[in-house]
């Protein structure tokens, strides 16, 4: 299939229940889109500001969407939509202030909401911090942003989801989900020594679970939710392994199969506005495709099963809400 091309549910597969589409590793956000008008769709991305979140917003208002950022830093959000209206064409980008783990910025935000919503995109994220930070209500900082806040925001925007008939909720998550599933018993690492890779595991986990959760609860609302795996594309994500540099990591950083932020976004592009995804949720993506299961500890991708356990996903969700109203 040439890629100018969009594919059509003839050139889907399905092999032995995995859901698979021509796409794959190179594939680009603008290629996913092609002959797609996402003209009267309303966008929230996360994190929108810059690295994926950002291309991500350029490619879909630059099929029409109207895009909004939610960043922490209001002046840069407002800069990066600019930008994005100034290569695109299209003026309905704009940024509003989002700050995941305030409740009260996250409560102001949905307030301020009005009307449907379409595709919500859980992009931002903080990745591996080498000491253990926490929010003022003792939460663990990784937990607490790349989870809890897009859990909350979520479950605020529910009414506008559910509204747009048939909206799409994508969650980023990482391959860094294998390092852990939820520690029920001690999530915020208040009795077990602390480890970057390990909070970050637990939260990436917890980014698939909602995913898995939303899919099951919102299923008669229309609302179809899925995470991606966007591989490696090289931007303030990295910072504090950078900040840390060793041969080891050194080595690591030069080997990877990085992407371009075009390749970066394509999985979240295609969950978020692809035709060929429609009735396809609660399932964890990379490389434009369905992951495949694995236990192998040694294996970096695929989906391990603890990532998507529905009983996790059920009790992970009750947790949340209780943590969030205390």
């Amino acid at each position: 299939m040439h890629p100018g091309n969009p594919p059509t549910t003839k050139d889907i597969m399905n092999t032995r229940g995995r859901f698979t589409t021509p796409y794959g590793f190179s594939t680009t956000d603008n290629e996913v889109l092609a002959g797609i008008d996402l003209t009267g769709k309303r966008v929230v991305i996360t994190g929108g500001a810059a690295g994926i979140g950002a291309e991500t917003a350029r490619a879909l208002a630059g099929a029409g969407a109207e895009v909004t950022l939610a960043v922490r830093q209001l002046d840069q959000g407002r800069d990066v939509a600019a930008e994005i209206s100034a290569k695109t064409g299209n003026p309905r980008v704009t940024a509003e202030p989002l700050d995941l783990v305030d409740r009260g910025s996250v409560a102001a935000f949905v307030e301020r909401w009005r009307g449907p919503l379409h595709v919500l995109i859980n992009n931002a994220g903080i990745m591996a911090l080498p000491e253990l930070h926490r929010t003022r209500e003792g939460w663990e900082l990784q937990f607490a942003t790349n989870h809890l806040g897009h859990f909350n925001l979520t479950y605020g925007l529910h009414p506008a989801l559910a509204a747009a008939g048939g909206a799409r909720v994508v969650t980023v998550s990482s391959n860094g989900h294998r390092t852990s599933p939820i520690v029920f018993d001690d999530i915020m690492f208040e009795h077990r020594p602390y480890d970057p890779w390990l909070a970050y595991g637990q939260s990436k986990t917890g980014s698939i679970l909602l995913a898995v959760e939303v899919a099951r609860r919102w299923a008669g609302d229309g609302i179809i939710a899925n995470a991606a795996m966007p591989g490696g594309v090289r931007s303030g994500l990295q910072r504090h392994q950078l900040d840390a540099i060793t041969p080891e990591i050194q080595k690591i950083f030069d080997e990877y199969p990085w992407k371009t932020p075009e390749q970066g976004a394509a999985t979240s592009v295609l969950l978020a506005a692809s035709p060929l995804i429609e009735g396809v949720s609660g399932r964890y993506f990379e490389d434009c495709n369905e992951a495949m299961r694995t236990t192998d500890p040694h294996a970096e991708n695929g989906i391990r099963p603890h990532a998507l356990d529905a009983e996790d996903a059920a009790r992970l969700w009750d947790v949340s809400i209780e943590l969030l109203k205390s």
